[in-house]
């Protein structure tokens, strides 16, 4: 049978104006299943098997997990309600061909298969007698045992015949678990022949007669001895066990037994035989170690077994049927209780579900199907199983199909992915050229590149045109495709879309200052602050009402937005998670605001008017409902009237009026008030006054009539009023006692014919006397008399436990247990004694004991519970002396909250062969009250600073260590850690201080101190590690010697006349290019006589360069470039006009920094550029000697921490300000970029750009150059945002800090050089060339002398 409804069944719904075809689920169960069985060799055996379902199923078997094949056996069939028969059983040593374990698998075809829970199969062996009972000659009075030891498996087959009849068993002669005979308090009767015999296992076998002899008692003392001790027993939960204790001895023993040191009453426990205990219906607390103890006056003895329990799985919660859509996702739900833990596994369809990509187990029960396809329809089962048994329970999975007619939509167009982020990809689209309808809406299928099985999300609204996929896999590849549908049906596909998500980045942090003020009964305002690390795209807010488990969310491009439609005087909590394009980031902690209360916006409930005389009513109500009252309720008004009349507020649910008039009708009604004022009232009530007034004058006559009915320990007595009705009765006067009426008086209401009198004595003379009374007296009694019933008479039944227990969560400390009473009318309204006793427990610990509680109610709330813990309630209801067993577990999982302890166990350890790194570890809260999703490393160089001023360190939350790096050398540190489950932040553990080592590592330093910078003026940087080894003295030494020299001689003049042509040819380059740059700007930025301006050495004067405070720059723009957060304890503070100005002008030095843009994300080369800018004037720099790139001097250390910085610094386009002339010059003559040798093999459209990691905050630096080539020569282009970048080598960037407090940026000045004249330069050059020649001169000479010297 198909229907046809609206698809708004599921998690991911189709479109909602489509129509959906479906199908009814199918009843198809099993009715009987196999149970584990004992078969007998050579006789038939049976396993059970029945299914229900509408279709005619095929039934096949599984042995071992293998089909058997019946078609041809002649041994085992199918019977036609699907059991399988073993005709007859097969079975030796070395061919066991019916023993196994086995499964009943049904099927209907286009349906779907099950399969049954598993049952064992066992056959019994050949019956062998180990031991044969042996005669003895026994007391009377006295305990003897009778061994019959045969194969374990045939124990159950085992009788015993006395005189070869059978022996009749009670409770002084019963057999024992190992099949011995216990006779106790033995008698003449038990002189005889016993045998053991061997019944249902084949032939009837039997054992050795053995007879027992009776002997008179003598007297005579006897040692106390154990006949038998008990053993180690292991049950099952529900069953019953026999711990044998036989004693022999004179005088006659006297057995106890203990459980948990407590000596054991009657109940479900039973001593047989004067001496082995009996429990019936073992339950999981009869577990422990028990002692039996027998004692007489001569002594005692004791022996102790334990008992051990299994639970054999239960059901808590069984799978559901399910309906759902191709590419959905759902979810079976499966939650197995048992002793030890279930094992739980899925099948579909009778096969094995293998977890995979799509498959997954969840919360260690449940299945979850990802991107369904119509193949996964069918049936699907939950198997639960341990030692104790296994269980299986199923649900049905049907594919929906869309139905329509008509013409449906074309392929949307121009899908994008707008935004890409690690976690996320919202894609946007077009219109479809025929969309066929107006209500079109859209479905986004999405799946891994090269994977088949897809997943859908729709669009929540029709005409929208965009999607947000959320829960991706970073840096990975999906394919996306879009379908429109409108009334007829899903059109067509568009083109598929290869997006690959980001690696995996930095996120916001959270936003500070979050606030909420309450407006209005309902509304909120909220504000906060926008993050300091990322750059934001919008927020997210979560808000949930105080008592509920599930947040609210919506999305705000603000920082401020005021909630509407809250409820009135209600308690919400509200948190903020900022997003930027890597997806969401840190949430704030939660802050909690009650909305303002209200009017009441119910009436009262159950208002009632009760006429007492013909001058007063009697007016009762109860509050109006809790979620209408909006407020605290301060009082009710009550309107009355004849005419018109209010009555003033009151407290009580109750009003006496009086002093009315007689025989007039009055309307009353009840209204509710809060601090704001009065709510709704009820609906008018219409009472009328009495004519006259009852006689009161005198006292009532003597009731009509008084029945008494008594019971074993209390007396139902019943009457009738007074037949005199003129005389007002305010009630009646109950008098009992034995023998005697005048021992206890109960006062009853006037209404009341019945009263029970409770607690009295079985078979006892009771005398009761009823009198009825007013205000003027008590009026003549009437007497009766009863005896109660003997206390011999047994109650009628037992007390049936309690059924239906729930517990229903309500917070992280509370659980509210409901439970109904089947002994109970149908109204479940309780009019007796009777008590009901809650017990909870959790098994974390494993040993902990139960709390338990007393309520006369059908419900009680358990409050003081530890969070997230999984607790287990029972109840069981008293009445008298009558008690149920305990009910069914219920089970209840409190919610989370915060952690309510810090991270323990904190420590600190530097990094071997990293000094500037450390390494973080730590344990969890011990009370972390939910799963961790998260810590914060806290860390700063002084304890005493605010939290805000502490650089924090996000970590996942299945992370116990971290590593922090770059931290300053000889520094105190000092680390807090914080944990987040859920619900938010807890406390801070205690500071671990840390100081970092002295210096580098050895290797490193050795290696730093071996480069030497090839321009440095400082002759003390370079040293000759060693000198010539003098001591040889041999002519080939000599001669080698003396060439060297010569050869070295020859081309160091030859490097000086090369360098002295090139020189001038190269001035005079420059004065041409000097002359057109003058003529094109006009004028120059320096006035007066330019033989009085020198430029600055860029080599020896860069500590003057860098020293040069911002406000006094030339420059009226200059430039500014954010740099990440330092991480050591010389970090660089921004330059606030707040501050004192000392500090200020102590903070305004900085380096010269640019950044530069990443042109694509395909270029896995890194940039390493060296301090090169764009000069604003026509400038250029000195000591330019080659047209080649050289590199610039810096060390080995500075190059490995510049490289470092190209990794952690944000990345900025850096252009010349706009409205300034810019000059360049050929690049082949004059313009020299001081880069690395990476950087000469960047492509020519690289921009110069420096990246420099401060090392000491006055000592940061980086050589300005002009830029390198002629694709900037042009006007200067407009700064522009990275994010907005749309050219086809660029694609979206951010600057990614830390989620501590970031700083603002840093400025950045860029000094130019003067022009400098002809003749300057000339002079200059003179200058260089007359230096060169006398230190070359220098250096040959003195090589001569060594030479002559050796």
């Amino acid at each position: 049978m198909e229907d046809c409804l609206p698809a708004d069944f599921n998690s991911n719904p189709a479109p909602k104006h489509l129509l959906v075809i479906f199908k009814n689920f199918s009843p198809f169960r099993f009715s009987t299943e196999p149970s584990d069985t004992l078969a007998v060799r050579g006789a038939p055996t049976l396993l059970n098997c029945s299914v229900h379902s509408e279709s005619p199923a095929k039934i096949e078997w599984k042995k071992d997990g293998s089909f058997l094949s019946l078609a041809s056996d002649d041994r085992r069939q199918v019977l036609a309600e699907g059991s399988l028969l073993i005709s007859s059983v097969v079975h030796s040593k070395h061919n066991k061909p019916d023993e196994g374990v086995y499964q009943c698998v049904a099927t209907i075809d286009n349906l779907g298969t099950i399969i049954s829970r598993s049952a064992r199969v066992n056959v019994a062996g050949i019956p062998r007698y180990l031991s044969q009972p042996e005669a003895v000659s026994v007391r009377v009075g006295d305990s003897h045992m009778l061994n019959c030891e045969v194969n374990p498996d045939l124990v159950s087959f085992i009788r015993w015949e006395q005189n070869k009849e059978p022996v009749e068993l009670d409770q002084r002669v019963f057999t024992l678990p190992s099949g011995a005979l216990v006779i106790s308090n033995a008698t003449e009767a038990d002189a005889g022949l016993y045998r053991c015999v061997i019944d249902n296992a084949g032939p009837t076998k039997t054992s050795e007669e053995a007879e027992i002899q009776i002997l008179p008692e003598s007297g005579e003392e006897r040692t106390l001895e154990f006949l038998l001790e008990a053993q180690h027993v292991s049950k099952v939960v529900g069953e019953s066990v026999l711990l044998p204790c036989v004693v022999t001895g004179y005088p006659t023993a006297y057995v106890t037994w203990m459980h948990k040191d407590q000596l054991i009453d009657k109940g479900r426990f039973e001593v047989l035989g004067g001496g082995s205990l009996r429990i019936f219906n073992l339950t999981e607390e009869d577990a422990g170690v028990y002692s039996c103890m027998a004692d007489n006056t001569n002594g005692s003895i004791e022996a102790q077994t334990e008992l051990t329990l299994k639970a054999s799985p239960q059901f808590l919660k069984k799978p559901a049927n399910i309906y759902a859509h191709e590419a959905t996702d759902i979810i079976f739900e499966c939650e197995v209780t048992g002793s030890p833990a279930p094992t739980i596994k899925w099948v579909k369809n009778g096969d094995a579900v293998i977890p995979s990509d799509y498959f997954k187990i969840i919360k260690e029960q449940n299945l979850q199907v990802l991107g369904l396809v119509k193949s996964d329809e069918g049936f699907y089962q939950c198997l639960a199983e341990n030692d104790a048994g296994n269980v299986q329970a199923g649900a049905q999975l049907i594919i929906l199909d869309q139905g329509g007619a008509g013409p449906t939509p074309s392929a949307p167009r121009d899908v994008v992915a707008s935004l890409v982020s690690t976690r996320f990809i919202k894609l946007t689209w077009r219109l479809p050229a025929e969309p066929h309808g107006d209500d079109v809406t859209y479905s986004v299928y999405y799946s891994l590149e090269g994977n088949n099985r897809e997943r859908i999300v729709n669009t929540s609204r029709p005409g929208e045109m965009q999607v947000t996929i959320q829960n991706l896999m970073p840096d990975t590849k999906y394919s996306f495709h879009v379908v429109a549908h409108n009334r007829n049906g899903p059109g067509e596909s568009s083109v598929p879309l290869t997006v690959a998500t980001q690696p995996e980045v930095q996120v916001p942090g959270p936003a500070p200052n979050l606030q909420a003020v309450v407006t209005s009964p309902s509304t909120v305002s909220l504000s906060w602050d926008m993050p300091l690390t990322g750059e934001i795209q919008s927020y997210k807010i979560y808000y949930m009402e105080k008592g509920m488990d599930s947040e609210q969310n919506l999305d705000v491009n603000t920082l401020s937005y005021t909630m509407t439609g809250l409820k009135k005087f209600t308690e919400y909590s509200f948190r903020v998670v900022a997003y930027n394009k890597h997806g969401p980031g840190v949430s704030t902690e939660d802050i909690s605001v009650r909305t303002y209360s209200d009017v009441p916006s119910a009436p009262p409930q159950n208002m009632t008017v009760e006429v007492l005389n013909s001058k007063s009513i009697m007016v009762r109500w109860q509050p109006p409902p809790a979620d209408a009252q909006n407020g605290e309720i301060t009082g009710y008004k009550i309107r009355y009237r004849k005419g018109t009349k209010k009555s003033e507020p009151i407290l009580k649910f109750f009003l006496h009026f009086s002093g009315l008039q007689r025989g007039t009708e009055y309307m009353l009604r009840v209204s509710a008030i809060t601090v704001n004022g009065t709510g709704p009232a009820t609906d008018w009530t219409t009472a009328e006054t009495f004519e006259s007034d009852l006689d009161e004058t005198t006292v009532p006559d003597v009731p009509s009539s008084l029945h008494v009915r008594p019971l074993v320990n209390s007396i139902v007595v019943s009457w009738t009023p007074p037949e005199n009705q003129d005389i007002v009765v305010r009630g009646y006067t109950i008098g009992y006692g034995i023998g005697s009426p005048h021992a206890q008086t109960i006062k009853v209401d006037y209404k009341q014919r019945y009263y029970t009198i409770e607690n009295l004595n079985p078979s006892s003379h009771y005398v009761i006397t009823l009198k009825a009374f007013n205000n003027v007296g008590e009026g003549i009694p009437v007497y009766e008399s009863a005896i109660t019933r003997p206390q011999s008479v047994p109650d009628p039944l037992p007390m049936l436990p309690p059924v239906g227990v729930q517990a229903s969560v309500l917070s992280h400390d509370t659980i509210k247990v409901t439970w109904a009473d089947n002994s109970l009318p149908k109204n479940q309204k309780i009019t007796d004694a009777r008590y009901y006793t809650v017990r909870w427990k959790t098994n974390i610990p494993a040993n902990t004991k139960f709390k338990v509680a007393n309520t006369t109610t059908l419900t009680h709330t358990v409050t003081g519970l530890k969070p997230n813990t999984l607790y287990e309630f029972s109840v069981m209801v008293t009445k008298g002396r009558r008690t149920s067993t305990w009910s069914m577990t219920a089970h209840g999982t409190t919610f989370e909250t915060i952690p309510s302890s810090a991270p323990k166990d904190v420590t600190v350890v530097s990094k071997e062969g990293r000094p500037r790194t450390i390494i973080v570890n730590w344990q969890p809260p011990s009370e972390a009250n939910g799963k961790i999703t998260g810590y914060i490393i806290y860390y700063s160089t002084d304890v005493n600073a605010e939290v805000h001023d502490w650089v924090i360190e996000p970590v996942v939350g299945n992370r116990l260590t971290h590593q922090i790096q770059d931290l300053t050398l000889d520094t105190t540190y000092y680390f807090k850690i914080q944990a987040r489950n859920s619900k938010g932040m807890g406390p801070m553990s205690d500071a671990v201080q840390f100081r970092t080592p002295k210096a580098e590592s050895s290797d490193k330093m050795a290696n730093d101190q071996g480069n030497c910078s090839l321009f440095s003026y400082s002759t003390n940087n370079c040293h000759v590690s060693g000198k010539a080894d003098m001591s040889g003295t041999g002519d080939n030494h000599i001669l080698v010697i003396v060439i060297i020299v010569s050869v070295g001689a020859f081309i160091i003049i030859l490097v000086v006349v090369g360098a002295f042509l090139c020189t001038r040819r190269t001035t005079t380059q420059q004065k041409k290019k000097r002359a057109a740059c003058k003529s094109a700007n006009g004028s120059h930025k320096y006035k007066g006589n330019s033989k009085d301006l020198k430029p600055p050495d860029l080599w020896i004067h860069h500590e003057r360069l860098e020293l040069k405070p911002i406000d006094k720059s030339p420059e009226p723009n200059p430039v500014m470039t954010d740099t990440p957060i330092p991480r050591t304890s010389q970090d660089i503070t921004p330059v606030d006009g707040s501050m004192d100005p000392m500090l200020q002008r102590r903070n305004s030095y900085r380096a010269v920094i640019s950044a530069h843009p990443i042109h694509s994300l395909d270029n896995h080369h890194h940039h390493y550029h060296l301090g090169s800018l764009a000069s604003p004037t026509c400038s250029y720099l000195h000591h330019q000697s080659s047209t080649r790139s050289i590199a610039t001097p810096i060390s080995h250390l500075d190059r490995a921490q510049s490289t470092e910085s190209v990794r952690n610094t944000p990345s900025a386009d850096m252009h010349p300000p706009s409205g300034q002339p810019s000059c360049t010059t050929d690049l082949s003559e004059t313009d020299i970029s001081y880069h690395s040798s990476v950087a000469e093999e960047e492509p020519a459209f690289s921009t110069p750009t420096a990246h420099v990691r401060p090392t000491h905050p006055l000592k940061s630096f980086a050589v300005p150059a002009i830029p390198a080539h002629p694709m900037y020569d042009s006007a200067a282009l407009p700064s522009t945002p990275l994010l907005s970048q749309t050219g086809p080598h660029s694609v979206k960037t951010a600057s990614i800090g830390t989620l501590g407090r970031t700083r603002t940026p840093m400025p950045v000045i860029v000094p130019s050089a003067p022009d400098v004249s002809e003749s300057s330069r000339l002079h200059e050059d003179a200058g260089s060339v007359s230096t060169l020649v006398p230190i070359m001169f220098c250096i040959t000479f003195s090589l001569y002398i060594m030479t002559l010297t050796t």
